[in-house]
Order: structure tokens, then sequence, then C-alpha cells
């Protein structure tokens, strides 16, 4: 068995290397990866500024984090999220789901990022290119309704 990483960070991360170290388990058939992205939203933004309580946004991911773990039969699992201050084109989040087979890699990929798009303790401002006041960012309906599936299965 396997202990899934978690981190939680300020710095960039390298996809490849994340993804590399996952690579070349005898079991693993398939890598599924999932990297976002800070939007510019069509010029708007200049900035994301993700805050988070330290030490309680890692021990939440590690959480659901084992709850994929223990949906599918993973060989493997990285979680990566960034805080503080995220340009446009930067990489926010980082998912990698290793498993024997595509299907099974895929369903986990997939339900951590409706999760993390949706109840991961991050607080999200909107820093507005046109001098606006910066604002918070609710979750979109469409996230909350993508997450409410998972209680489903």
């Amino acid at each position: 068995m396997f202990a899934p990483t978690v981190r939680v960070q300020e710095e960039p991360f390298d996809a490849g290397v994340e993804i590399a170290r996952l690579e070349g388990g005898g079991e693993v058939g398939a890598l599924v990866s999932f990297i976002g992205l800070c939007r510019d939203e069509d010029g708007a933004l200049t900035a994301l500024e993700l805050e988070h309580y330290p030490g309680m946004a890692e021990e939440e991911i590690a959480r659901i984090a084992a709850q994929a773990c223990e949906r599918w039969p993973l060989e493997g699992l990285t979680i990566i999220h960034r805080h503080g201050v995220i340009k446009p084109g930067e990489k926010i989040v980082l998912v990698v789901a290793a498993a024997r087979h595509r299907s099974e890699a895929f369903a986990a990929a997939e339900f951590l990022m409706d999760y993390l798009k949706t109840s991961a303790p991050f607080r999200k401002k909107e820093r507005r290119a046109d001098g606006a006041e910066d604002s918070w960012v609710d979750a979109k309906a469409g996230d909350d309704e993508a997450a409410a599936r998972w209680a489903k299965r």
C-alpha cells in the first residue's frame, strides 16, 4: 500500500517531475493527470490570490485522497495545490492518479478535482486588471452539481 502525496505550497511545481514519480510501478497501467491553470478571464484579471489555513488544508485534502483510494484501486496518487498570488497562465493545481486501468485513474482524478473545486479549504480572491475592488470567488452551481454526483455512487 502507498501513502498519497499531498502538498500545499506557494512555489510552482513541475508536473513532469511529479508524473514521472508515479511511472514505472510494476502494476501501473494508466496515469491520469489534471493541471489547473489561472485564467486571465479575457484580460480582466491580473492574478488570483489563494488563502488557506496551513495544516488544515493538507489534512482535509489528505482525507479526500484517502476516500479516493478506498473507492478505486489506485497504485499511486499525487495532489499539489498552490496558494498565494498566482498570475494568469501559472499552474494552480495538479492531480495525478495512477491505477492498473484507465477507468479507475480517470474516475479518481475527476472525483478529486470536483472536490478540490468546491470543498477544499481555500479562499480565492480575484485581482482585477481594471482597478476595481478585489473580489472573493464562490463555487459555481455547475461545480457543485459535478461534486454532488459522487455522493450518489
